[in-house]
Order: C-alpha cells, then structure tokens, then sequence
C-alpha cells in the first residue's frame, strides 16, 4: 500500500557501488543508518509523538543553576556599569550564553539547559540593540522591530550553529514580535491593553492583528511541514524543529480561525465554529501532530457548552461539559492511530501523502 516504504536493499547498494554512485564506506555508512533507523522506530510505541523536553532531574537542576549564574551575572553588570555601558550587560550575557552553550549543547548534549542557554542569548541581543536604538533617540517602533529582527538573525546562527529544535520556536517568536510591531498603531495598542487575545486573534475586530497572525501561522505551519517532511519517521533533528513549529503556528492559525468565527455570535458562529474544528482535527490526523488538538479545546468547550446550555442548573451544566470534553479529548488520545489509520485511507493519494509519518 501506499504508505509502505521500498526498501533499498543489499543488491541495490552493490549495484551503486558497482556503477561508482557510492563508494563502499558510503554504502556500509548507509546500510548502518538505514538499520540504526529502523530499529529505533520499532522500539517508538505506535501512538508516540516523539518529544524530549529534558533527559532526567539533573537536566533541570543544571538549568536552575544556569538561570541563577545569567542572573547574577547580569545583575553583577548592571551593578559596574552604567550610560551606554548597559548597552554592553545584555550582549555580555548573550556572548556567555554562546560560550557555555559550546558546552551543554554541544559537548554534553543537555536539552533543557540548551534551551535555557538559548533563549538566553535571545533575549541578551534583543534587549541590548533595543537599549542602543532607545538611548539613541530612535522612534519606539524602529528600535521595537530592529531587536526583534536582530534577535531572530541571532537565533537562526544560533541553530546553525548548536542545531538545538527550539531556537527556531524562539525566531519564530521573534519574528512575529517584529511583525507585530510593524503593523501596530496607537489605536490597536490601546485595544491590547484593554484584550490582547481578541485583538491579536480576530480578524473582525482588529484585521490588522488578525491578518497577521494568520499570515505567520501559515508560513510557520509551511515551514514546520518542509522539515516533517523531511523525517516522517520522526527520529532526528528535522522533526524535533517541526514540533516546535507547530507549537507556533497551531496557537496562530486555530485561534485566529476559531475565534474569528465564534464571535460572529448565534447558531451561525457556533456551527461555523464547528465545521472549522472538525477541519483542524482532520488536519491534526493527517499531519500526526496534536497541538492542534490542544490548541483547540477551548473552542471545543465553548462549542460543547452552547450544546448543554438548557437555562438549568449551572454546576450540572458545568460537570456534563467536563465529562463531555475530557470524553472527547481521552477518546481521541487513546484511539489516535486508529482514527489517522482510518482517514488516510479513505482520503484519495495527493502529493506528501507517502512522505507523511507511516498510519499502518
């Protein structure tokens, strides 16, 4: 069937070496890799979204550590320094950042130090262009988009440097801080103060925001899918950084789409609410990743609520809709790999449906 992979086997990588496409190191190397990814993926439970936060408690211990050392460090800064020089204590914590991470991340192989370290060095170089371009009399929304963007920039070195996963979640959010800024005027600041979350997500309300997190939603999500894509047996680095994009662009593209459509307001928002959430968790099978799932429960309890809502007793109401909600998100936890198994082979072939994570 379709989702089944054609091996390359033995007779094939003679056959390359044969016709001098490979060398005969190049195909034991292959040959090597090819088996160490096999058997890693038989040992994964079938129902296993590969995520690693932190391998074990001296991970986080280690991490309280380095806070308190960034901490203190930056603090001992700002202590010595003043003027301009403050300009200097971000960065300086920023280059430390850097420096240790040649340690943790690359030496030790330590995931939530490295995540630390990272969003470390993030913050130390957003912080201290902002610093410059404010001491420097530069329009707010020039200094606020600058910092972000050359924080980005660092950040995408910094994975090209330590290939950590989460340093693109941290771009990620620094470009949509950027994006933010460009589109932000007095008018949709002042709304923020008031609510953020309407004016960021709907597009009725505040097109301006809402067109914008779509906008980034979409691009994240694309790019999340080119790195999926690129390991459908979820194994390496590429899916690892594609978890962390769908971190981002689910939050986006559900929020913007589900909330632009409740508020229409009546039946209309509701049963528009819930053409668009059986959308998403569609879309959540196909792409095996459920953080679409999870990004959309609010909108499923708003949905299942408006259901249950009879004008009664307000705390029998308030347990059903939890019954009811955690019935449907246990249901589909347990049952994922059946319900994905049985939808992508109902749906007719289009392109990336092989290079999508096996559903056998």
């Amino acid at each position: 069937m379709a989702e089944q992979l054609k091996d390359i086997g033995p007779e094939d990588l003679r056959a390359a070496v044969a016709a001098g496409l490979l060398s005969e190191a190049q195909a034991a190397s292959l040959r090597a890799l090819a088996q160490d990814r096999a058997g890693r993926r038989a040992t994964l439970p079938s129902e296993d979204e590969p995520f690693e936060f932190f391998r074990g408690f001296s991970e986080i211990f280690v991490s309280v550590g380095l806070l308190i050392l960034m901490t203190g460090l930056g603090g001992l800064l700002v202590w010595l320094s003043g003027g301009w020089l403050l300009v200097l204590v971000p960065a300086i914590v920023a280059a430390v950042a850097w420096w240790w991470a040649g340690y943790f991340t690359l030496r030790r192989r330590m995931n939530l130090p490295s995540m630390v370290l990272a969003a470390a060095f993030g913050g130390g170089v957003g912080v201290s262009v902002m610093t410059a371009l404010a001491l420097s009399d530069a329009p707010w929304r020039t200094a606020f988009v600058l910092a972000a963007l050359v924080s980005a920039g660092g950040l995408a070195l910094w994975y090209r440097r330590f290939r950590l996963p989460f340093s693109m979640f941290l771009m990620g959010l620094s470009l949509l801080v950027a994006l933010y800024g460009i589109v932000a005027d007095a008018g949709s600041v002042a709304d923020m103060a008031m609510g953020p979350r309407g004016v960021i997500f709907d597009l009725r309300s505040n097109p301006r925001f809402g067109l914008t997190t779509l906008i980034f939603g979409l691009g994240a999500f694309a790019v999340a899918m080119w790195f999926d894509l690129r390991d459908p047996y979820r194994l390496g680095r590429h899916a690892a950084t594609g978890f962390w994009l769908h971190m981002l662009a689910a939050p986006a593209l559900v929020n913007t789409v589900a909330m632009t459509l409740y508020n229409f307001g009546g039946s209309a928002g509701i049963w528009a609410t819930s053409a668009a959430l059986v959308a998403i968790g569609g879309l959540a099978l196909v792409i095996d990743r459920r953080s679409f799932v999870t990004a959309a429960i609010v909108y499923l309890a708003l949905v299942l609520s408006w259901v249950l809502r009879r004008g009664g007793d307000g705390f029998l109401e308030t347990i059903t809709l939890m019954l009811a909600l955690g019935l449907i998100v246990t249901g589909l936890g347990t049952w994922w790999v059946q319900l994905r198994a049985g939808l992508l082979r109902a749906l007719p072939g289009f392109p990336g449906k092989d290079r999508l994570p096996p559903w056998s």
